[in-house]
């Protein structure tokens, strides 16, 4: 479980949202943190993928040869 503190409301509302998916307000906690997680690792690798340069493709080499001076 996280270091943060939560206030009564907070608490209240996350016990109302465990209870409606039927856990426990530990258990819920828990696994809204591993979900977070894992969604944290697939920005990292989304971000890293985009981060990728991408090769020119077959139109995009001619356009660049065609724009060279002779």
């Amino acid at each position: 479980m996280s270091d943060r503190k939560m206030t009564e409301a907070q608490r209240a509302y996350e016990a109302k949202r465990a209870a409606k998916a039927g856990m426990s307000l530990d258990k819920w906690l828990s696994d809204k943190e591993r979900r977070a997680a894992a969604e944290a690792r697939e920005d990292a690798v989304t971000v890293a993928k985009a981060a990728a340069p991408k090769k020119t493709g077959f139109f995009g080499r001619l356009l660049e040869k065609a724009q060279k001076p002779l």
